[in-house]
């Protein structure tokens, strides 16, 4: 791995005289840590991600409920988001089995060019603004195609170089030290030095279920979805169960998708924003060492 070392400005000092005794002098220690495939296919993944999402609740919100099984249940469907009046307002909800949550404002009732508008996901949530469901399919299928592309050059390059076995899954070593991985997470304690040059257990567990659990089951479920995919692939239908489940899970797993970015991002944040940026568009990482200075 390569490694280049340089000392820091702060504190700024002119030799190792100007340093009181016994005190640590940081230093930039960068490591080569993303190749150029991991960071183009990561921002390319960036930008299919936020379309995908953007227009796929366009197309969600032509019919904003999930169902299970072949059919449709447009009297009580298992969970819907939709708007009617009470006490003489109108309000917006979202229903769950027997349970609803009034959403007014951001779910089922939102405001669009200043009025009150009925539908499921407001306009600043989706691609286009307005309704427009063909417009949103549009979109939707072509980034979904390059989400699909990107992925299987991502997967080509992973195997053919050992990224996955490498960076995906734990060492022995790591497996022994995952409790104690966790309660640093817990505590935002981030590793440094040396520990910093690769990915720790629960990052590399995470990794893995969203690359070839969550984000291929995503995939496969859109694929059910399409006519024109279950002529070729006929088996999808019959592993999700039908259409419409296919359609919920679809719907799931793209907020399980969301959960993720979430929680990476606030990490990304706390663990220094200007670091990880550098890593992922440039591929060097300070793994931040401290050496004391003695007299």
């Amino acid at each position: 791995m390569s490694l280049a070392e340089t000392e820091l400005d702060d504190p700024v000092v002119s030799n190792d005289d100007a340093v009181p005794k016994g005190k640590e002098q940081r230093l930039v220690t960068l490591v080569k840590r993303h190749s150029v495939v991991v960071r183009v296919t990561h921002w390319i993944t960036v930008l299919c991600l936020t379309m995908l999402l953007m227009s796929g609740l366009q197309i969600f919100n032509a019919r904003p409920q999930l169902d299970f099984g072949i059919k449709t249940d447009f009297d009580h469907p298992p969970a819907v988001i939709d708007s009617d009046e009470l006490d003489g307002k109108a309000r917006g909800y979202v229903r769950i089995g027997d349970h609803r949550f009034d959403t007014t404002g951001v779910l089922g009732l939102s405001e669009f060019e200043g009025k009150p508008t009925e539908r499921a996901f407001p306009s600043w949530a989706t691609l286009p603004g307005e309704q427009d469901l063909g417009t949103g399919r549009a979109i939707h299928f072509v980034f979904a195609w390059l989400f699909v592309a990107n992925g299987l050059v991502y997967l080509v390059w992973g195997f053919a170089t050992r990224h996955f076995r490498r960076d995906f899954l734990p060492s022995r070593a790591q497996w022994r030290h995952v409790g104690g991985e966790i309660l640093d997470h817990a505590r935002l304690r981030f590793a440094r030095g040396e520990q910093a040059r690769q990915y720790n257990a629960i990052q590399k567990m995470t990794y893995f279920a969203v690359a070839f659990v969550l984000l291929p089951l995503l995939v496969l479920a859109g694929w059910a979805m399409s006519p024109g995919l279950d002529a070729a692939f006929p088996f999808l239908l019959h592993v999700f169960g039908g259409r419409q489940t296919a359609r919920s899970i679809h719907f799931l797993a793209a907020f399980g998708v969301v959960l993720f970015v979430v929680v990476h991002v606030a990490l990304v944040l706390l663990s220094g924003l200007f670091n990880n940026m550098r890593s992922m568009v440039t591929g060097w990482y300070d793994i931040g060492q401290e050496r004391d200075i003695h007299g």
